[in-house]
């Protein structure tokens, strides 16, 4: 009985000790990422600013209005907002604006369909795309410095997705777990040398390549179709922590669940998509697909943390000269998790807001038992 309890014991810990050092690897090499400058040009790129709106009337006018005051010349970007399940009067406010308004009536509604209809509508020569939520509030200078990064030739951009200021210990814990992922999965990424992730939003493409490519994309988890596209192609994405867009961060656990079950299902749907691949991708030496197959097999952080501090509680309690490679594990977990969340965050609403965990675990273990079809399901995160 020891000996299958020991089997199982190394089993854990070294599956689990690959998935902490995955992260802290990536924290640590966050630590080196340094913000390139990009000079001033002459080229002034077309804009295509794509707002997927469903059923946003609370923040998709506000969002529009902001974006107008960019100190970009107007004559060279079309504001689009894709209305899906809008109030009329919204409707009404967004067509007084300067701007084209696409009336979508999908009976089951994706951002990727809201984004094929505009391609398909809008006509013009544009050379990149911006796609932004109904929530993204973006600085004046969001297409300034998008056009010169895309001046550099840079295809494929991804600016920094912050979460806007919040009282709520849930609107925290969403807003730090984005800095989180920030942390690991772009700026620790652009540090090695590897492909950032796309955040969803915030995201500017090369007109042509995305004209072509949005096409192939059918779940509800687009990004990261998009993103198995562009690294088949062996095409980076670049990662800017200076520029960023504001969104505004949900304050129920209902809804942070909501999002987590379409998170989750996106992303194991696109490791079933993407697994295949990964024999190729090794032979041809492509890094950055390899690390993201990689990065699509662990678990959910949550899960994980569960199962690292659970497993070093119960040995410490019941089997503690079994328990130190555990502990050395725990703090592994500790560090890699600590090193992402910025200095100004580190005060005593942090920790209150740890009081959410628990329940937000075992929703999230619920979450991964009803999967079945949540890929081809459009969950919405409404906004007040």
């Amino acid at each position: 009985m020891l000996s299958v309890f020991s089997y199982i014991d190394w089993i854990l810990f070294t599956f689990l000790t690959l998935c902490v050092a995955y992260l802290l690897i990536f924290a640590i090499a966050s630590l080196f990422y340094y913000e390139k400058q990009y000079p001033d040009t002459k080229i002034k790129h077309r804009f295509l600013v794509l707002f997927p709106a469903y059923a946003e009337d609370a923040v998709i006018v506000n969002s529009v209005q902001t974006f107008l005051q960019q100190d970009y010349p107007e004559e060279f970007y079309q504001i689009v907002t894709i209305s899906d399940h809008q109030k009329e009067e919204t409707v009404r406010q967004l067509r007084n604006l300067p701007i084209i308004t696409l009336i979508a009536t999908y009976e089951n509604s994706t951002k990727a369909k809201a984004l094929k209809f505009a391609i398909d509508k809008i006509e013009g020569n544009f050379d990149t795309v911006v796609i932004l939520d109904a929530d993204n509030l973006a600085p004046p200078n969001f297409l300034s410095e998008i056009n010169k990064m895309r001046a550099i030739r840079a295809k494929t951009i991804q600016v920094h997705r912050k979460g806007m200021i919040n009282q709520s210990q849930i609107s925290l814990l969403d807003g730090l777990s984005e800095e989180i992922n920030t942390c690991f999965f772009r700026k620790g990424h652009q540090a090695l040398g590897l492909s950032p992730a796309l955040s969803g939003s915030g995201m500017a493409f090369e007109y042509k390549w995305f004209k072509e490519n949005i096409r192939k994309v059918w779940t509800s988890g687009e990004d990261k179709e998009i993103e198995a596209l562009l690294l088949k192609q062996k095409e980076k994405i670049l990662y800017t922590h200076h520029l960023c867009i504001y969104d505004k961060k949900t304050e129920k656990q209902n809804t942070i669940s909501q999002q987590r079950k379409r998170w989750i299902a996106a992303q194991y749907q696109a490791l079933i998509t993407n697994l295949p691949h990964l024999p190729h991708a090794i032979i041809s030496l492509n890094f950055s697909y390899i690390d993201k197959i990689i990065q699509w097999m662990l678990p959910p952080r949550l899960i994980q943390l569960t199962l690292v501090f659970g497993i070093t509680l119960l040995l410490i309690i019941f089997n503690v000269s079994n328990s130190y490679k555990w502990i050395i594990l725990s703090i592994a977990q500790i560090v890699s998790m600590a090193i992402p969340i910025p200095k100004e965050d580190w005060n005593a609403a942090l920790f209150q807001s740890l009081i959410h965990i628990p329940k937000l675990t075992l929703m999230t273990i619920i979450n991964i038992l009803h999967l079945k079809d949540t890929p081809k399901k459009f969950f919405h995160t409404k906004h007040e």
